[in-house]
């Protein structure tokens, strides 16, 4: 149940973030620093959930595959991988000005503030309404 609070307070602060007349505070690096390419780095590499989703879980599904099929599934799981972060990084350069206006930080608070809430009702309704 604590982590349904939590969800649902942040989700709260999105919100009144998103309903907010200040101007939100929208990320500003200078993306050629090496300080900040370093800061990126440690905080991907360093994560452990990078570990503990490409070893533990793509390598157990891969492990239940048949022993010809192994092949072909991590080449599948490379090249999926190699293909979103791909699309992450074009993504995020095609919506930099994009993202360079306050209005569009509102816009993302206000979206991922309602999807938390839902989720949240979601994860509550079969505590509440067995």
């Amino acid at each position: 149940m604590n982590k349904k609070v939590i969800m649902i307070g942040l989700a709260v602060i999105l919100l009144v973030s998103a309903c907010g007349t200040g101007e939100p505070a929208a990320p500003t690096m200078d993306p050629n620093s090496i300080v900040n390419t370093a800061q990126a780095a440690a905080f991907t590499l360093l994560n452990p959930h990078v570990y503990l989703d490409t070893v533990l879980l793509v390598g157990a599904v891969g492990a239940q595959q048949a022993p010809p099929w192994r092949g072909f599934f991590l080449a599948g799981a490379c090249a999926a991988s190699a293909l979103w972060f791909t699309a992450l990084g074009y993504g995020a350069a095609r919506l930099a000005p994009w993202f360079a206006r306050p209005t569009a930080w509102r816009r993302l608070d206000a979206i991922v503030g309602v999807t938390m809430l839902v989720l949240a009702a979601m994860l509550t309704r079969p505590l509440l309404w067995p």
